[in-house]
């Protein structure tokens, strides 16, 4: 696709993964906030637009053999690809984290008062992240994978055999939101996961995790509120649709 500063950050991140490292080098959200023009969120953040779209047009234009196709992929395997890779990293890497945090407080938290903070608000996205992976498995990825089988067997949706994905999928946005408020707010106090010169290895391993574990919640929010979610609505929307006529 041709990149201009119209181009939408989340659609071309949707087409290209690739294309995230070059909004994640100059801080610019495209999951949560990814619904804007490149042009748009460069002039808010008084960043030089020439040198970005540059670097976009320079990944874009190297075949990607291996790139796997998000946006095509049927509703039901990227919602079971979601939990396989996302969901159970969460599920992994939360206790992990969570014993590293404890320790570097203990041994580093007089003197680095911010550590505190990030371990408080790491230990409240924790318990809210695995709320949230629950409500997905549970109650939402459900129905989008009923909505898949309706879609390969040529059926209908109406009322009474499926419940509408619309109001799930905005609480789940919602959260993805308080869930990026929540790490930019951790970004902020470890100076974007830069430990101080004099940090221990603990240290210094423990913000190298949490610097993992939001990239890889971006493009866990990514592959739901730019691919899954919209296409489970039109999917749905069209089935209903089709049922009407």
């Amino acid at each position: 696709m041709e990149i201009t500063e119209n181009t939408i950050v989340g659609q071309l991140v949707a087409a290209d993964y690739r294309t995230a490292d070059v909004f994640r080098q100059h801080g610019i959200d495209f999951c949560c906030k990814g619904n804007k023009p490149i042009g748009d969120v460069c002039r808010e953040k008084k960043l030089d637009i020439a040198p970005i779209l540059h670097e976009l047009e320079e990944i874009s234009a190297v075949p990607a053999c291996t790139l796997q196709s998000f946006s095509t992929m049927p509703l039901d395997q990227l919602a079971d690809y979601i939990v396989r890779k996302h969901h159970s990293y969460v599920r992994e890497k939360i206790p992990v984290l969570q014993q590293y945090l404890r320790k570097v407080c203990q041994v580093h938290g007089e003197q680095h008062q911010e550590l505190w903070q990030i371990a408080a608000l790491f230990t409240a996205s924790s318990a809210e992240l695995s709320n949230h992976l629950n409500k997905e498995e549970l109650v939402l990825f459900p129905r989008i994978r009923e909505i898949a089988r309706k879609q390969a067997a040529g059926e209908y949706v109406d009322d009474s055999s499926i419940s509408a994905v619309e109001r799930p999928i905005s609480a789940m946005m919602e959260e993805h939101d308080h869930e990026g408020d929540r790490f930019r707010r951790i970004a902020d106090l470890s100076n974007n996961y830069t430990p101080p010169a004099e940090a221990c290895n603990t240290y210094r391993v423990t913000y190298a995790l949490l610097k993992e574990f939001q990239d890889d919640l971006h493009q866990h929010i990514h592959l739901e509120n730019n691919i899954l979610f919209p296409r489970a609505m039109s999917t749905e929307k069209a089935l209903t649709g089709s049922c009407r006529l």
